[in-house]
């Protein structure tokens, strides 16, 4: 560990945090060829099982540091989705549809395994350092201009050492309580809920009906989160109601108690862990403080009906480190990063406010207002395609970045993430989509390409999309599924201009020119990133 040690201390990125957000800004990080490190005070992974689900979209974040199809076989995929009443009848099923990200659209996890997995990726990279057991005491913010920087002084827990280091840029990702953040005096702006739960851990030792299904009850008397988890897991979430001994429900008697009225036995299940927690609605009042940037949880926090809260924080990690990694190469200027919030904000409160609407739902404590509820979507429910539908539109909002690093004008295409279907590459072989577009600027085209001599002059590769069955030649891929070529067509456009993380930030119909590259910008040689799955 050179870094304690004092014979290099100085970093490019600093991560503080070592959670699903900080292990996914390491790999990202690492796999572009950055110095970082990474302290965690801490010195093993968190055992509680905090998020329960994942999506496509993040798939595909751990897909381009190779880790997607590992971590899916530790996953649970295509698991139905019922609301039922206080008597266990459903009122809205539904079966989660895939949005074109190459990916299963809902996936289970058990968070300590994936944490170990995503630590185990960062292992691969020599130029991520580790520091567990170490946290930041302190941060000190250098002038802009020459050895601009961050100063942390991180002490050791296991022996008190102090030491100091440098770093470039801080992400912090030290969850809701964020020592950071208030270091930073950053405001965490929202609020608590009155009601809180006891989320119960279990190991199933004996499978029941149905047991593989998500289920939320909707019982005014007490509502319950009923949901499979992978691993030979299951978890349980309970409100506690007003006269309920918060101590007592945490026992082993309590809980069983309160399985047994979803018919699951003693014999059934062995309790893991029982933990109290409190809903909360928070945003920093800011993202940015000069060099450090707040992440997740530290950034903010959402209650868990859509589990999304994991999630968020893996996207603000995918949305950050490229724009870290291409200002510290040169390739753009640091004013870059003040899109990081400018697009992560708007989604993470459009998020928030889907997590609060569905919990509004299962939570219904009215009897009168419930029993419309779950007359009316039962009605509904019969409408071929409604659950699926209302799932898909009203469930997880699509990031659209409205403003933030794209040109204008802006198009139909703007700002939005272009699918990832299965093509072929000029090799001949079959792969997702971002496996050929490498992490890197690109113009992507349809047709015959029209010069774009803005964006060729500095070197930005073009490929060209053939239709499904076309022939494999060098600078095309090929739409084997057949989507890429529609999705154009869809939204009018003929040529896109792609940042690393596939959000277009320029197209152009057919003969048209492309808006030119962010002001600035000077593509450097870098590494290529691991994908080995």
């Amino acid at each position: 560990m050179s870094g304690v040690s004092g014979e290099d201390n100085d970093y490019d990125v600093a991560v503080i945090g070592y959670g699903p957000t900080g292990v996914t800004a390491a790999n990202l990080l690492g796999a572009m060829g950055l110095r970082v490190v990474v302290l965690e005070r801490d010195a093993e992974i968190y055992t509680r099982a905090r998020a329960i689900s994942t999506d496509e979209e993040v798939m595909r974040i751990w897909q381009r540091v190779g880790l997607a199809e590992r971590l899916e076989r530790d996953m649970l995929t295509e698991r139905p989705l019922d609301f039922v009443d206080a008597r266990g009848r459903p009122f809205l099923c539904a079966h989660p549809t895939p949005r074109g990200h190459g990916h299963p659209p809902q996936l289970f996890i058990y968070q300590p395994a994936l944490e170990r997995v995503l630590r185990d990726g960062v292992a691969r990279h020599p130029n991520v350092e580790v520091l567990l057991r170490h946290e930041c005491l302190r941060l000190r913010q250098s002038a802009d201009g020459a050895g601009a920087g961050v100063e942390l002084t991180v002490v050791g827990t296991a022996d008190d050492s102090v030491h100091r280091l440098r770093a470039s840029y801080v992400i912090a990702a030290d969850g809701g309580s964020s020592l950071i953040r208030s270091q930073l005096n950053v405001g965490y702006e929202g609020r608590t809920y009155e009601d809180r739960w006891v989320v119960i851990d279990t190991e199933m030792i004996k499978p029941w009906p149905d047991h593989d299904r998500l289920r939320f009850h909707c019982d005014p008397a007490r509502p319950a989160v009923d949901c499979p988890t992978p691993l030979g897991h299951h978890r349980w979430e309970f409100p506690i109601l007003p006269g309920d001994d918060e101590t007592y429900l945490t026992t082993d008697k309590a809980v069983y108690a309160l399985v047994a009225r979803y018919g699951i036995s003693r014999d059934s299940i062995r309790i893991l862990r029982a933990t109290v927690y409190s809903h909360h609605v928070r945003f920093a009042a800011r993202f940015r403080v000069g060099r450090v940037f707040l992440a997740g949880d530290a950034a903010h926090a959402m209650p868990p009906w859509i589990g999304q809260g994991m999630a968020a924080g893996v996207r603000d990690a995918a949305n950050l480190c490229w724009k870290l990694d291409a200002v510290l190469r040169g390739e753009l200027p640091e004013t870059v990063l003040n899109s990081y919030e400018a697009e992560r904000k708007p989604h993470v409160r459009e998020v928030t406010e889907r997590a609060v609407f569905v919990g509004r739902i299962i939570t219904e404590r009215r009897r009168p207002v419930a029993a419309v509820r779950n007359s009316g979507l039962r009605v509904l429910n019969r409408v071929p395609g409604f659950g699926n539908w209302l799932q898909d539109s009203n469930w997880i909002p699509v990031a659209r970045y409205a403003t933030g690093l794209q040109a204008r004008p802006r198009t139909k295409a703007s700002g939005r993430q272009i699918p990832q279907p299965w093509v072929t590459g000029p090799d001949g072989v079959r792969v997702r989509l971002d496996d050929v577009l490498g992490n890197r600027w690109l113009l992507l085209h349809s047709g015959s390409p029209t010069p774009q001599p803005a964006w060729d002059r500095p070197g930005v590769p073009s490929l060209t999309v053939t239709p499904a069955g076309s022939r494999p030649a060098e600078g095309t891929l090929v739409d084997s599924d057949g989507v890429l070529l529609p999705w154009l067509a869809r939204h009018r456009t003929a040529t896109l201009a792609l940042r690393p993380d596939a959000y277009v930030y320029a197209a152009a119909p057919a003969g048209a020119q492309l808006p030119p590259p962010p002001g600035g910008f000077t593509p450097a040689a870098r590494p290529t990133a691991t994908t080995t799955q």
